[in-house]
């Protein structure tokens, strides 16, 4: 298909690469629906909000991180259990429900109990066990700091693990976002040609039955090439 595109561009006059342009630019004569470019557009636009997604968990799991290594850092100093959640809390804000835990903190509560609260947003959920470390050595202010500096390390490791799989899984992800968009370029290309794919997909009941069920495939498709690499990420 490469090769062929490649020729195609390069055979065709100057006429057709300015239809071809055209085409992309806006919807042809006599057609309905949204242009190859608008679809494009919206196919980097759910790329795009999965991409972000990803990004902010693993914000999240950073500040968890950062989180057990201040809280380690002033148990270390001397400070009180309750105080030095405290202070480790004050500067981060990616961590969702932490409000609720500092809260705890402060008027004397169940902290454990907080933690796993906030430990059910994705993300978070490390804090889990946290809440583990803080119901075994609160009591105990020095082995609660060498426990919770440890949990650091070891989340530390996980998410560098966490990393290396993501970046292995970019390669097919892209693949697969590239094979969505292929469809519609091949009716721009179509489109171009004279052919009229689009008279055809949004004109007849046979061409509308087409559009249907091309998009659900592509649309499956990218879902399950999605569920794949979420599940390669969790077999870790």
């Amino acid at each position: 298909m490469c090769v062929f595109a490649a020729v195609w561009v390069v055979s065709l006059p100057s006429r057709a690469t300015f239809r071809l342009t055209a085409v992309l630019g806006s919807t042809p004569a006599g057609a309905a629906g949204p242009a190859p470019s608008a679809v494009i557009a919206r196919l980097r636009g759910t790329a795009g909000s999965l991409t972000g997604r990803r990004k902010r968990l693993a914000a999240r799991r950073g500040a968890v991180i950062e989180l057990c290594d201040a809280i380690a850092t002033e148990l270390t100093a001397g400070r009180p259990a309750a105080t030095a959640l405290t202070s480790a809390a004050e500067a981060l804000q990616d961590v969702p429900g932490l409000s609720a835990v500092t809260d705890a903190a402060r008027n004397g509560d169940d902290v454990a109990e907080a933690l796993i609260r906030a430990s059910q947003t994705q993300g978070n959920e490390a804090l889990r066990l946290l809440a583990g470390c803080w119901r075994i050595g609160v009591d105990r202010g020095g082995m609660l700091a060498a426990v919770i500096d440890g949990l650091a390390d070891s989340l530390r490791d996980e998410q560098s693990h966490r990393e290396d799989i993501a970046l292995q899984l970019a390669g097919p992800r892209a693949t697969a976002r590239l094979l969505a968009v292929l469809p519609a370029l091949g009716l721009a290309m179509a489109a171009a040609l004279g052919a009229k794919p689009w008279t055809f997909l949004f004109g007849s009941l046979p061409g509308a039955l087409c559009l249907c069920l091309g998009a659900a495939l592509d649309a499956l498709g990218l879902w399950w090439t999605s569920h794949l690499a979420t599940s390669a990420e969790h077999l870790q």
